[in-house]
């Protein structure tokens, strides 16, 4: 699917569900810079195959952040979008990603932290005063001082895999806004989706070869 400048790879389309590869450097919704942005972009695509006047329904169910590429299942109606979220916040809806971190970190390991937003600042740290955030991962490789790692996702805080690298002395690759040492692209990559499907039930799993770009291409 094309829309404009931007290609949007759409992975899996029935009547309750659009599974599409979100590009990097693409806010998910509208935000303060009034860049385009996936949802509504989704919308439009939506509207012209199927003809459809008026407004569009698409529901918004989880984030990747602008410059997190990856996987992201929307909801094409309101009940699938409330199933998908009570699978979310049942710990039924697996999300797994690849990064790249600086520095050789143990070879497998879980993060139990409690993380902060700061919505003024839009930035997030390890706080008590925090949500509880949780994470494992495995090393899958290590090269150039740069770790490789497979990480599953267990909650869905805000930033929450680059504030508990960074917490840890491992940064991303190209995470400025928690390393501002760092330079190039942001090295996380949203590799796979796993959740039930709302209206059949069916286990649903959606998974995308690793980025062929630096630093993903050392590996």
């Amino acid at each position: 699917m094309e829309d404009g400048r931007v290609m949007i790879d759409i992975l899996y389309e029935d009547n309750h569900l659009l599974v599409v590869c979100k590009p990097i450097n693409i806010p998910v919704q509208k935000d303060n810079t009034g860049d385009e942005d996936l949802l509504s972009i989704l919308k439009d695509y939506l509207k012209k195959k199927y003809g459809k006047p008026g407004n569009v329904y698409l529901g918004l169910v989880h984030r990747l952040d602008r410059p997190t590429s990856g996987i992201m299942v929307f909801a094409k109606t309101s009940k699938c979008a409330k199933r998908l979220s009570n699978q979310i916040a049942k710990r039924k809806f697996e999300k797994t990603y690849l990064a790249v971190i600086h520095g050789k970190i143990h070879f497998s390991g879980r993060f139990v932290d409690k993380i902060y937003k700061n919505h003024k600042t839009n930035t997030s740290f390890i706080s008590s005063q925090g949500k509880e955030a949780i994470l494992s991962y495995e090393l899958l490789g290590y090269k150039n001082g740069l770790s490789l790692v497979k990480i599953n996702l267990e909650t869905g805080r805000s930033h929450q895999i680059r504030v508990q690298f960074s917490s840890r002395g491992f940064p991303l690759y190209g995470d400025k806004r928690y390393n501002r040492l760092s330079k190039g692209q942001l090295a996380l990559f949203a590799s796979r989706l796993k959740f039930y499907h709302p209206i059949s039930g069916e286990i649903m799993i959606f998974s995308l070869d690793m980025p062929s770009r630096y630093p993903f291409s050392l590996f």
